[in-house]
């Protein structure tokens, strides 16, 4: 079992900057992947980011890449997004997964979820 915790969410204006947290607590087998994920009203649930919780390998989406960064800390079982150069249209609410394969990417099966932290991003 593993719960997820997300904070770290709030308003900010385009070109800011977020720091999202993911507090993560039970089985270590049980998230070898910690992911990012975003879901804006009226649109599907989207991958953003990625890393192995052993290796630290990153994956990001296209839309991101270069400017968020997934990071974790090991000693705090806690899994950073940290989110630069924000636009409007990275508005959503952002939750944190947890899979059981240690490989970093959009299409594995996650397991567990966050209950999600809204990020909105005004011009």
């Amino acid at each position: 079992q593993v719960l997820l915790v997300e904070s770290g969410g709030g308003l900010v204006q385009a070109g800011g900057s977020l720091r999202l947290s993911c507090a993560a607590s039970g089985s270590t087998f049980s998230r070898n992947t910690m992911g990012w994920f975003r879901q804006a009203p009226g649109k599907e649930r989207e991958f953003v980011a990625a890393i192995g919780w052993i290796i630290g390998n990153t994956y990001y989406a296209e839309s991101v890449k270069g400017r968020f960064t997934i990071s974790r800390d090991n000693g705090k079982n806690t899994v950073y997004l940290q989110a630069d150069s924000l636009k409007p249209e990275d508005t959503a609410v952002y939750y944190c997964a947890a899979s059981n394969l240690a490989i970093a990417g959009p299409s594995l099966k996650y397991d567990y979820w966050g209950q999600g932290t809204q990020v909105t991003v005004s011009s």
